[in-house]
């Protein structure tokens, strides 16, 4: 279906277009039709899934493919594992598509709206020493490249291609489908406790490896972490949930809808920030429970921010989060947003935050009604003295010619776009920018 473009904005409204023409396939054939005719035509072509990242990454000024009638799931392969999924299908949904056959995701990131091929073509990661980010669970997909071609990459098909295809940018084609490795469905128990600041930067390296997924928050303008430690439990094991109400209670009210408020009022009263930031590190996180495991992972996040993350080398988190601590007293700002922590595993895919070395990232983050340039780029430079690479969904300012410096296959990746998309149809702004 073919449609003229009307305006378009990702979910923190740090981006936005008017796209010539929007496209929503609902089959490979379909995409394979739209980028022929958008080639013939000279025009760009850009796949856009839920807008969850804050980077134009997905922006299309040309023909916007919507993936959103691509999805389910298309194959299920029970004995190993895996299963083939559409790529327009967003994350919220696998819990239900993976249920009937007791699979689930090895690992995830606390948000859910993505689409598949978005999350994983962006860097989406979640937490755990021993884990990669999503598209480390791709073994196969397919897609349609810059001639039009569709392209099957698995294992043993194009397997060369896997390490560039897996974490991709959107810059070799557009996936129509992705084949992960699950695992048995599972359970994770979680214990959720504020503790002291420097003692949780002292144990940070020893919990992030020992345990299976550590991270915590720290609110500026605090000396207290809010510390999130789940471990992996049989599925066979006692669930424990939490309450109804005392979810709502804790989710909703507190972290959306009272946080909502005070956002708000910081941004012309900035003095009630520290105040509120002391008084959330005392009415929160401190929980446990033990639930199935997206119903662990994930938490419901509808106060609309902007977003910058940095992946470092884990060993410098502590002494990188420390300065950022100084940068934000020195400077007198007032932050209402936490600062996030959290690790990963290392990983082979080329254009991964975590390729070739054990990672700890580094998330800030401001309202979105607020001006987020200044802390961002000072923040930035402490991150880039650290060797740091940015989320490739979240905010940065970086270019080709300085990522080239700290992504070892950074000309690999290039010399397979080459080959998938010479005629660059799949380029924008955002890609010129980082891909050169």
């Amino acid at each position: 279906m073919t449609a003229t473009g009307a305006v378009w904005r990702n979910w923190s409204r740090s981006e936005k277009v008017r796209p010539a023409r929007v496209e929503r396939p609902a089959s490979a054939d379909a995409v394979q039709r739209a980028v022929a005719a958008a080639a013939r035509q000279g025009m760009r072509v850009k796949a856009v899934g839920a807008g969850h990242s804050f980077t134009g990454i997905a922006v299309a000024p040309g023909v916007q493919l919507d993936l959103g009638d691509l999805t389910g799931v298309i194959a299920v392969d029970v004995e190993r594992g895996r299963v083939t999924l559409a790529a327009g299908t967003h994350l919220h949904q696998l819990p239900r598509l993976l249920r009937p056959y007791g699979l689930a995701l090895e690992n995830m990131g606390d948000i859910d709206r993505q689409t598949i091929a978005g999350a994983t073509s962006t860097g989406t990661h979640g937490t755990g020493g021993g884990f990669g980010g999503l598209a480390t669970q791709i073994v196969g997909l397919t897609l349609v490249d810059g001639a039009g071609e569709v392209v099957s990459i698995t294992e043993t098909s194009n397997a060369e291609l896997l390490p560039a295809a897996r974490l991709g940018l959107g810059a070799l084609g557009v996936i129509v489908d992705i084949t992960l490795q699950c695992v048995p469905a599972y359970l994770l128990k979680a214990v959720e406790r504020p503790e002291p600041l420097q003692e949780t930067l002292d144990s940070y390296l020893d919990r992030s490896a020992r345990e299976d997924h550590f991270e915590f928050y720290w609110f500026p303008h605090t000396e207290t972490a809010l510390t999130k430690t789940n471990t992996r439990l049989p599925l066979t094991a006692e669930r424990a949930p939490l309450p109804t109400v005392g979810r709502w209670m804790d989710d909703e009210l507190l972290a959306n809808g009272l946080y909502r408020g005070v956002c708000a009022l910081g941004t012309t009263v900035p003095a009630v920030i520290p105040r509120f930031s002391r008084l959330a590190q005392k009415l929160t996180g401190n929980r446990d429970f033990t639930d199935v495991s997206p119903n662990v992972f994930v938490t419901n996040r509808s106060v609309r921010f902007r977003e910058m993350e940095y992946a470092i080398p884990r060993d410098a988190v502590p002494a990188a989060l420390a300065e950022v601590k100084a940068l934000i007293e020195r400077r007198g700002w007032r932050i209402s947003f936490p600062v996030e922590v959290r690790s990963a595993a290392a990983d082979g895919n080329w254009l991964s935050t975590a390729y070739g070395r054990e990672t700890g990232y580094i998330a800030v983050h401001r309202y979105y009604r607020e001006d987020p340039t200044e802390y961002f780029r000072a923040v930035e430079d402490i991150m880039m003295a650290h060797e740091g690479r940015p989320h490739w969904g979240k905010m940065h300012n970086r270019d080709a010619e300085s990522l080239r410096q700290v992504y070892p296959r950074f000309a690999d990746f290039a010399a397979v776009r080459d080959r998938l998309d010479p005629e660059r149809i799949f380029a924008n702004a955002y890609l010129a920018r980082v891909l050169g």
